[in-house]
C-alpha cells in the first residue's frame, strides 16, 4: 500500500455533465469509467463533485453511490453559475496539497481553460495531476499542462453514439496502414482544439516517435532506457497518448509488436514486467547507409561530391518510404554524418557552397 499513489478527485461536474449531454447525443454522464481508470493507477482517497445540484438532482444517487463527497454551490437567480465552483474548487484543491502531503497525484476533471493555473499551480507543488474531460468540449489549452489527460469518450465502458463525431479506436494496424478520422466533426468550442489540426493514429507514426524518444533518451540520460521510463517520456511529450488508441491492451505489448518488427530491442529490466527497450544496432541502419551511398555514387560521378541540400529527395526517389526518423535521427544532417562515421561517405563542409558535401567513401 505504501508503493500505491494517493489520488484526490475533484470533478468541475456541470462542465463534465454538459459536455457529455451536448456531444453525446443527450446521454447522462456515467462517473464509473472515470472510477475504473483511476482504480488502475492507485488509491483514491478523496472524491469530491462541485455543482448547484439542484440542477443535477437525477445525478446525485449516482455519485453518491459511487463515495463521492457532493459540495454544493447554490447558485442565486441571475448570477454567474460558474465563477462560484471553479474558485471553489481551485481552493479546496491547492488547501489539500498543502494540507496532506501523502497525495501525490490530484485529478481535474474538466475541460475548462480556467483550471489551467490550477494545474501548473499543483504541478509546481511537486504534485502529478491528470486532467479528464469530454473530447469536444476541452480546451486546448488545458491537456498539454497536465501530466497526463484522458478524454472521457475513449474510457473504456463509455458508449458514444457514432453521431457524435468521436475517433473511434482502431484495431491494430499493419506498420504501412493508416487510420483516417471517422464520421462528421461538430463545430467545437471557441477554446477547443480544431478537429483539422488532429492527425491519423498509426502504428508508423507511433514507430517513428517512440525511437525518437529512445534515442533522445539515450543521448541524454546516457543509461539504460526502460519501458516505464519510456511510457513516462511519451506522456510529457503527450499527456493524451495511450496506446490503447492503437489496438493495444497494455504498453508491454506495444514494445512487443514494435520488436517483432525490428523497430526497438528489447532485453531484461531491472524489474519484472519492465524490460530495457534500445535501438537496433545494425539491420535496417546499415541498409539505409547502403542506399545513402549508392545514391551519392549515382549522383557525384567519378571525383565528384554532392551536396546535402535536395539529397534527400534523391533517396525518395530511390526509396519512397526512406525516412530517417525511423532510425532515431532528429535531422537528415545528423543521418548522414552517422553515415559518414560508419564509413559510408565522406562528409565535409564547403564554404564556398556553403553546404555540405557528400563523396564517396574511398574503398
Amino acid at each position: 500500500m505504501d508503493q500505491e499513489d494517493r489520488i484526490a478527485l475533484f470533478l468541475d461536474y456541470e462542465n463534465l455533465a454538459l459536455g457529455v449531454r451536448d456531444h453525446h447525443g443527450g446521454r447522462p454522464f456515467d462517473f464509473r469509467p472515470i472510477a475504473d481508470a483511476l482504480a488502475e493507477r492507485g488509491r483514491v482517497v478523496v472524491r469530491r463533485a462541485y455543482a448547484d445540484w439542484s440542477y443535477f438532482d437525477e445525478d446525485r444517487r449516482m455519485l453518491t453511490r459511487s463515495h463521492v463527497e457532493l459540495i454544493e454551490i447554490p447558485q442565486r437567480m441571475g448570477a454567474s453559475r460558474k465563477n462560484a465552483a471553479d474558485i471553489k474548487m481551485a481552493v479546496d484543491a491547492v488547501e489539500l496539497a498543502f494540507e496532506r502531503g501523502y497525495i501525490s497525484t490530484f485529478v481535474i476533471c474538466t475541460g475548462d481553460s480556467d483550471f489551467t493555473p490550477l494545474v501548473h499551480k499543483l504541478r509546481e507543488l511537486n504534485k502529478r495531476v491528470i486532467g479528464v474531460g469530454v473530447e469536444k468540449s476541452t480546451s486546448a489549452l488545458l491537456p498539454p499542462a497536465c501530466d497526463e489527460f484522458l478524454y472521457y469518450d475513449r474510457l473504456e465502458g463509455v458508449d458514444v453514439p457514432p453521431s457524435a463525431g468521436r475517433r473511434t479506436r482502431p484495431t491494430r494496424p499493419e506498420p504501412a496502414a493508416s487510420t483516417a478520422p471517422v464520421g462528421p466533426v461538430a463545430e467545437p468550442p471557441l477554446d477547443a482544439a480544431p478537429a483539422a489540426e488532429e492527425t491519423p493514429r498509426d502504428v508508423d507514426t507511433l514507430a517513428v516517435l517512440l525511437v525518437q524518444t529512445v534515442a533522445g533518451m539515450q543521448g541524454s540520460a546516457g543509461g539504460e532506457v526502460t519501458a516505464s521510463g519510456l511510457k513516462r517520456a511519451l506522456l510529457r511529450k503527450d499527456p493524451t497518448f495511450s496506446e490503447s488508441d492503437y489496438g493495444f491492451r497494455t504498453f508491454g505489448e506495444l514494445l512487443r509488436h514494435l520488436a517483432g518488427h525490428n523497430v526497438v530491442e528489447l532485453a531484461p529490466g531491472p524489474a519484472k514486467g519492465d524490460p530495457e527497450v534500445s535501438l537496433p544496432e545494425r539491420g535496417d541502419r546499415e541498409v539505409e547507409f547502403a542506399l545513402l551511398r549508392s545514391v551519392v555514387v549515382d549522383l557525384a560521378g567519378e571525383g565528384g561530391a554532392v551536396a546535402l541540400s535536395g539529397l534527400k529527395d534523391q533517396l525518395r526517389r530511390a526509396r519512397p518510404d526512406f525516412s530517417e526518423k525511423k532510425l532515431g535521427y532528429r535531422s537528415f544532417l545528423q543521418f548522414c554524418k552517422a553515415a559518414a562515421t560508419a564509413g559510408a561517405v565522406e562528409l565535409r563542409w564547403s564554404p564556398d557552397d556553403g553546404d555540405y558535401l557528400l563523396t564517396p567513401h574511398a574503398p
